[in-house]
């Protein structure tokens, strides 16, 4: 059975221009593919979010090059591509009592979507989304 958490890198940066360039420059010179991406802004400074193919590389690299850096476990979802696939995911989440910290998705050249989800009691959504046959997927996953 594949491992069914992923390492999300989150980087803590100045809200100003060049810095997205100065991340992805890291990541491109250590030979690091971005699998899924999302940038939340809090003034002055961003939270960027990112599933990479290699996260204890990226951390080194991001974090030696001065940046603040953070490792999170997150999941991987499959969910259909049609009006309600998300709220499939949300009725089983809800109705198991686990909270959804943030999210963030998007869609392939597929019948499916891929959503990454941070959630309160991950080993509970990893339960109530199994019982549920949902499809986790991990980072090899990620297209």
């Amino acid at each position: 059975m594949k491992n069914k958490l992923i390492k999300q890198i989150s980087i803590f940066a100045e809200n100003k221009p060049g810095r997205l360039e100065e991340i992805t420059g890291q990541l491109k010179s250590a030979d690091i593919n971005i699998r899924a991406f999302t940038i939340a802004e809090a003034g002055d400074f961003g939270v960027l979010r990112m599933v990479v193919d290699k996260p204890d590389k990226a951390h080194k690299v991001l974090h030696d090059a001065g940046f603040t850096v953070s490792e999170t476990d997150v999941l991987g979802v499959e969910m259909s591509d049609s009006p309600g696939g998300l709220h499939k995911i949300a009725t089983v989440l809800g109705a198991n009592n686990i909270n959804v910290d943030y999210a963030y998705a998007f869609a392939t050249a597929t019948e499916n979507a891929q959503l990454i989800i941070r959630v309160d009691v991950i080993n509970n959504a990893i339960k109530a989304l199994d019982r549920a046959g949902v499809v986790l997927i991990g980072i090899e996953d990620l297209k």
